[in-house]
């Protein structure tokens, strides 16, 4: 009987490796093509397709996104400025929010909670946030309105409130106020060791929502200094299309040379490749993490 269990366990292995060497594959596939075409000259890509492995080598791709380097650099010190400044400003308020939200001594916190998740449900729409945004707190063309939206993100609240819930007991707290621990000693010194966990999965969503965002620039941003590197990266290509239906429409090869479609996948290579170097510092958190919020709600 053990012999008969120990061969099942060796085919359900067998094929759960299967399985998860298929679904591998199946997410890199586009990777690889997308960092293949990068490489691949543009009118072998509109006339051959895209392949695994370049089937004319180059760097055109490239070369037309740095073709202003300057401009591309200040987009990248400017979009890891408002990730970096956003994400650790915005984890030290949600943090302190799930801390205090999940303390059952907190006498309102159930009205508070509530608040927050009626957001998630209903918003006063985009027209009220910008006249918010422009006239009233009047952060037009300035980093800041790049970094104050995100701060305080409803559901990523609710998320480290359950976290703290289920990472944190209630005796340890009690404990530590026997022990003569006030509040922000045991948020400091027990909450924040003991959720690392839901930290870094929060912390990888709000990094990811900085790095990623191009619509707080598209409204509130009129300096192009100051454009985050999505949103540069996008006026670009719109750009080249531009020119190119408009060489196509006249009948003049004018943009005909441009390659749009090698340099869009530069783009994404450019874009995604940094924030991708994150996820290998939180991998050994980011499971552990989304298990714990998922115990309690």
């Amino acid at each position: 009987m053990k012999i008969k269990d120990d061969n099942y366990m060796k085919w359900f292995r067998l094929i759960a490796f299967v399985v998860i060497l298929i679904s591998t594959l199946a997410c890199l596939f586009p990777f690889l093509l997308i960092i293949s075409a990068s490489f691949t000259k543009n009118e072998s890509i509109i006339r051959d397709g895209y392949h695994l492995i370049p089937t004319v080598f180059s760097l055109e791709g490239y070369k037309t996104v740095f073709r202003f380097p300057e401009q591309v650099l200040r987009a990248y010190g400017v979009t890891v400025f408002t990730t970096v400044i956003g994400t650790a400003v915005g984890m030290f308020l949600m943090t302190m929010a799930g801390y205090v939200l999940q303390r059952k001594d907190f006498k309102y916190r159930n009205f508070f909670s509530f608040m927050i998740y009626f957001t998630t449900l209903f918003g006063g729409g985009l027209v009220p946030w910008y006249i918010l945004m422009t006239k009233y707190l009047k952060l037009t063309d300035k980093l800041e309105v790049l970094i104050l939206p995100g701060l305080m993100t409803p559901f990523l609240i609710i998320l480290m409130k359950n976290f703290i819930r289920s990472a944190v007991p209630d005796e340890v707290i009690e404990s530590s106020k026997i022990d003569g621990a006030n509040d922000f000693t045991i948020y400091s010194r027990i909450v924040l060791q003991l959720s690392m966990p839901g930290i870094a999965t929060v912390g990888l969503f709000l990094a990811l929502h900085y790095w990623n965002d191009w619509f707080t620039s598209s409204l509130f941003i009129n300096d192009t200094s100051k454009y985050q590197l999505q949103y540069y990266l996008y006026n670009v290509i719109n750009a080249m299309s531009f020119v190119a239906q408009m060489g196509s429409g006249t009948g003049v090869s004018l943009g005909s040379d441009m390659p749009t479609e090698s340099t869009k996948m530069a783009m994404s290579i450019i874009v995604t490749g940094p924030i991708l170097f994150l996820y290998p510092f939180v991998q050994r958190y980011f499971v552990k993490g989304l298990t714990i919020g998922a115990v309690k709600g």
